[in-house]
């Protein structure tokens, strides 16, 4: 069991070029096999270390976003439930920033794709969503491909007390304006 570790760097070293392709693919595979993003960027910095593990997980992550905005749009049960889990998350007809979905993508149990779909709402068009899940991704592979060794040792409260933290954040950029429907601030009495 000692020897798994010492087996996979010296495979690792051996494949030179498919070592980081393979570990993109697992980017774009994880949404099938369940496993979570945090992990997977932790992986590539315990693996590549934290420019390159950075480097293929933002590459990873971009992909699976890109990937995502094709895909949602052929599977039309899917875009409704992320519309039904986003609007009974966030109560209001409101929309998060890009900034927001940096901050929330650090926030291990936010499921990926959901935020993805919230970038993809405020986004015009293909461009701009590519621009701003980069934008979006990018803080995601740094923390957690550099500092994820630190993370993976902290405490149950103390990940509570981090997530809230981040949340906390969230909530002090958020937009500062309110949306009022015209029916709703002019209701008549029936």
């Amino acid at each position: 069991m000692g020897d798994t570790p010492t087996a996979v760097f010296a495979w690792l070293e051996q494949q030179e070029a498919w070592a980081p392709l393979l570990f993109i693919g697992i980017h774009l595979l994880r949404p099938f096999l369940f496993l979570p993003v945090m992990l997977v960027c932790i992986t590539g910095g315990v693996l590549f270390g934290p420019i390159a593990g950075t480097a293929y997980s933002v590459i990873g992550t971009m992909l699976s976003s890109l990937l995502f905005y094709r895909t949602i749009r052929l599977v039309p049960s899917g875009l409704k439930k992320l519309k039904t889990i986003k609007e009974k998350w966030l109560k209001r007809q409101s929309n998060l920033t890009v900034r927001q979905v940096a901050v929330l993508r650090l926030v291990p149990f936010i499921h990926f794709h959901l935020l993805s779909y919230c970038l993809l709402e405020i986004s015009a068009d293909f461009k701009e969503y590519a621009k701003s899940s980069l934008m979006a991704n990018f803080p995601l592979a740094i923390i957690y491909t550099s500092v994820g060794q630190w993370i993976t040792l902290l405490s149950i409260p103390m990940m509570l007390a981090f997530s809230g933290g981040l949340i906390a954040l969230c909530y002090m950029i958020r937009k500062k304006y309110e949306v009022l429907v015209w029916r709703e601030f002019f209701q008549t009495s029936a």
